[in-house]
Formats: structure tokens, C-alpha cells, sequence
């Protein structure tokens, strides 16, 4: 018998895994927590009957769908749609400078931004409208959404790099010159 955490480990470098993974592999990670052999055994009983089965195949363990729920699984293809550069520069601003209106984008990134560019984005769900700027016209204010940070895998906007940071590594070489 394995502790739930031992299991939870073998389970989370199975499911991240990209390939089976060998027993020699899994104690390598485990060290000293436990039998590599033991562990697997045990999760592979406790996914007995579950959507998920812990399956080994030449000597090599790996995490595999239930042949009984195959049928019922179909594929969904989400592949993230390519944004052009104007549409990441803008996108970049409104992260950065959020809330901000369209020609508060415009005077940082220093050209039009074309009305197709904010419409893919809100199409895309990166950005949301957020009220509207206390000014003459009373231009709506861009804000970015968790769907902006599920696409660049980030968990809050305090995981932006920070702006330093870019002008350190030369990111912003050719437009700093402007």
C-alpha cells in the first residue's frame, strides 16, 4: 500500500507525460517515497472501472481512455487561431495599459488600429469592452479576459513579464529607435 500523495505524484508525471514511462523513470522521481512497482499497482487498481486506465505495455506504464468510453470520445480540434503582429501589438498594449481606448492604442503602437484588429479579438474572446472613458465621445475602454490569459498560459496578469524586463533583452530594439 502507497500514501494518496505517492499515487498523486505517479499520476501527474503519467498524465503530463507524453510518452509510457518505465518503472526505472517513475523511481527516479520518486526516490524514497516509495516502491515504483507497488504504486503503479495500486493506481492501477484504483482506476479499475473509471474512464482512465493505468495500462502497461513493454515493461512501460502509461495512462490510456477505457476501451468501453472510446466510442463516446470524438476529438475536438481548438487550435488557437494566428494572430497577425498588429493584432499582438495591440493586444500587448491593452494588457499592459487595460483599461484603455482605441486611441490611447493608437498613440502608444503609433499607427491606426484597423477596426477588423479589436473586432478578432473580441471575436476571440481576448478582450472585452469595459465601460466607456469619462471624455468627450465617450470612447469604450479595452480590458483583457481569462480567456486572454488561458491563451498565453497565464494565471494573472502579475505574470506579465514586466516591461523592464523586455526592454532588457532587446524585445523592444527596433521600436525603441522610433
Amino acid at each position: 500500500m502507497s500514501d494518496p500523495l505517492t499515487e498523486q505524484i505517479v499520476e501527474a508525471l503519467l498524465f503530463a507525460s507524453a510518452e509510457p514511462l518505465s518503472e526505472e523513470e517513475i523511481q527516479a522521481v520518486l526516490g524514497e517515497r516509495g516502491e515504483a512497482r507497488r504504486v503503479l499497482e495500486a493506481l492501477q487498481r484504483a482506476l479499475a472501472g473509471r474512464g482512465v486506465r493505468l495500462e502497461q505495455q513493454n515493461r512501460r506504464w502509461a495512462l490510456r481512455t477505457a476501451v468501453e468510453v472510446a466510442p463516446f470520445l470524438r476529438r475536438i480540434d481548438r487550435r488557437p487561431r494566428r494572430l497577425s503582429r498588429a493584432a499582438l501589438e495591440t493586444l500587448a498594449v491593452i494588457a499592459y495599459r487595460q483599461p484603455v481606448t482605441r486611441a490611447e492604442i493608437e498613440a502608444v503602437r503609433g499607427v491606426t488600429v484597423g477596426r477588423g484588429i479589436l473586432e478578432q479579438l473580441l471575436e476571440l474572446g481576448l478582450i472585452a469592452p469595459r465601460g466607456r472613458k469619462e471624455v468627450p465621445g465617450r470612447p469604450v475602454l479595452w480590458v483583457t479576459t481569462a480567456a486572454f490569459l488561458d491563451h498565453f498560459g497565464l494565471a494573472s496578469l502579475d505574470d506579465l513579464p514586466r516591461l523592464e524586463e523586455l526592454e532588457g533583452n532587446s524585445l523592444f530594439g527596433a521600436t525603441a529607435a522610433r
